[in-house]
């Protein structure tokens, strides 16, 4: 198949667009002072008890929205806001307790500029991220992030391209900075994040996964080997847990355990578990974090094991299949 675009020719222009974007971003940050600081400042002390509200329209508009969930999901509850529609009664979302960061290139975005004076009316803070520092919004913004570019990478200078990947950077920076003032950590990510990978791993308990009654293998000391073989097989958990008369676990039997009695000869059908159990075992926690589970097997080179409570008692049993569908592995 003839190919329809010459490759040295786009290759080099993607490789122009991609040097004149990093570009802008090197730039913009060889250019940061105290007016980050003061963006800052007013997007966390106006914002603490109410949120940041993202605005702008068009390309500005969609960079605002990705701004905005970027903070919500890093511990800055944030939300946008449609310029045009905030016009028409969206402006009754934004209180005198929120912050609003409005994004315009230009810095005179008609939809943008009719609702400045209502937040300056009701004193709603403005922080700007615009590219002409003298604009009617610089100029009625409270701080100001400048995301002006020497050149546009659209071949017509035309289509914003460098300047929206600016502002997404610098959204970025602000969102990370207000990530470290609040404190904000893994488990706080992980808690807004429960369907993520993450969450999996910072929030599912070993309680959440574990079998538990019926489910849990178990025998008693007295019982035969066989009788073990046959309660493993049951549960399908790859071992039981041995109890003693007052039903304490004294220690497991697992599949190894089998094959090395079978080894020696042992006769399953009359030998008493007690006398072939491993008295040694590891054990998990119930309110033990799953992740930590499959560590502790990973360590130990096993692929089950009990779960006792802070009393000995046996509330549950685990294995590493059992961690791998709930997705912690």
């Amino acid at each position: 198949m003839t190919p329809l675009v010459k490759e040295d020719n786009f290759l080099s222009l993607a490789k122009e667009v991609l040097s004149i974007e990093a570009d802008g971003i090197l730039s913009a940050s060889s250019r940061l002072n105290s007016g980050f600081l003061v963006a800052l400042d007013t997007l966390l002390a106006h914002g603490d008890a109410g949120r940041i509200v993202a605005m702008g329209i068009g390309k500005s508009g969609h960079v605002a929205r990705k701004i905005a969930s970027t903070l919500a999901s890093t511990g800055t509850p944030a939300m946008f806001v449609h310029p045009a529609e905030a016009g028409h009664g969206d402006l009754g979302m934004i209180t005198s307790r929120d912050v609003v960061l409005a994004i315009s290139q230009s810095g005179q975005s008609e939809e943008l500029m009719r609702i400045v004076p209502y937040l300056k009316r009701n004193r709603i803070r403005i922080v700007a991220m615009t590219a002409h520092l003298d604009s009617g919004l610089a100029r009625h913004a409270d701080a100001v992030l400048d995301t002006s570019v020497s050149r546009e990478a659209c071949p017509l200078g035309l289509a914003p391209t460098a300047s929206t990947t600016l502002a997404l950077a610098l959204g970025d920076a602000v969102a990370m900075c207000l990530l470290r003032a609040r404190g904000f950590t893994a488990e706080m990510f992980a808690a807004t994040h429960p369907h993520g990978a993450l969450g999996r791993r910072l929030l599912v308990v070993v309680a959440d996964v574990m079998a538990t009654g019926a489910g849990i293998p178990t025998v008693r000391t007295n019982e035969t080997i066989r009788q073990a073989l046959i309660e493993i097989s049951r549960a399908g958990l790859g071992f039981t847990t041995v109890l003693n008369k007052s039903g304490a676990v004294v220690g497991v039997f697992t599949d190894g355990d089998l094959r090395r009695a079978i080894d020696q000869n042992v006769d399953i059908r009359v030998r008493a578990i007690g006398t072939a159990v491993s008295a040694t075992f590891v054990r998990a926690r119930p309110e033990q974090l799953a992740v930590e589970a499959v560590e502790l097997m990973e360590h130990h080179k096993v692929s089950a094991l009990p779960v006792l409570d802070d009393h000995q008692a046996l509330v549950g049993a685990l294995n590493m299949r059992m961690l791998l569908q709930a997705g912690v592995v």
